[in-house]
């Protein structure tokens, strides 16, 4: 599966990729989940038997360690450089086009990792081009919300137990922090990660700090966490 077609709309100038600690080598099957965020609505998702997803690439560092699986959730060039990543041979890329075909939100299971596309949507960014996922893996639950203001949908997410919510809060291209706390409270996840925080760079604290989620956690551009259950 690899992306062939999708809607290109250039809204930002590329972010300078420097900023972050750079790249760790996959994990092992001794090891726990990693998430590395590598700056903007960036992400890399190491499994514990070793397994790589990118989610969104552009920002950051880190795009060394190949992937098997890459993530796009729309077309805006501030998310889809697939060009960054080093790919395995055989990786798999789910972009909004292959996630909205026939015209629903498609669910996908890939080396045992589950992937169902979620609507996403707001005044820059139409829903029929663009999505989130809500990725489990070794049996967590980790919702990437893409650029988006509150949607409808996200009223059904309190009863999957999402364990970690990844939104965007900058108020230019999506909603501002005091939505995105909103939904925070509306999707009830264990933890509430705010990113996407300014356009302009890998991440800005003083945006961030004005998400007031319940259980919210920081994560600094180019650090990277050990995901828990």
């Amino acid at each position: 599966m690899k992306l062939t077609t999708g809607l290109f709309i250039s809204m930002l100038p590329v972010l300078m990729l420097t900023g972050c600690t750079g790249s760790k080598p996959a994990g092992n099957t001794t090891q726990a989940a990693k998430l590395l965020y590598q700056g903007h609505a960036s992400y890399r998702l190491t499994a514990n038997d070793g397994t790589v997803i990118y989610i969104d690439p552009y920002a950051g560092e880190g795009y060394d360690v190949p992937a098997d699986i890459i993530l796009i959730t729309h077309q805006h060039r501030d998310h889809n450089q697939i060009n960054l990543v080093t790919q395995k041979e055989g990786c798999v890329i789910i972009s909004n086009v292959e996630a909205l075909e026939g015209g629903k939100h498609n669910t996908f299971n890939i080396k045992g990792i589950k992937i169902e596309a979620v609507m996403a949507a707001n005044a820059n960014h139409d829903p029929s081009v663009c999505v989130g996922y809500i990725i489990t893996i070794n049996g967590i639950q980790l919702y990437h919300a893409g650029d988006t203001s509150k949607t409808e949908q996200m009223e059904s997410f309190s009863s999957k137990k999402i364990d970690y919510a990844l939104l965007p809060c900058d108020g230019i291209y999506n909603m501002n922090a005091e939505e995105a706390t909103e939904c925070a409270v509306i999707i009830g996840a264990r933890n509430n990660i705010p990113m996407h925080t300014n356009p302009r760079t890998l991440f800005d604290k003083e945006i961030a700090e004005k998400f007031n989620a319940p259980n919210r956690l920081m994560i600094e551009a180019g650090q990277e966490i050990e995901l828990t259950k």
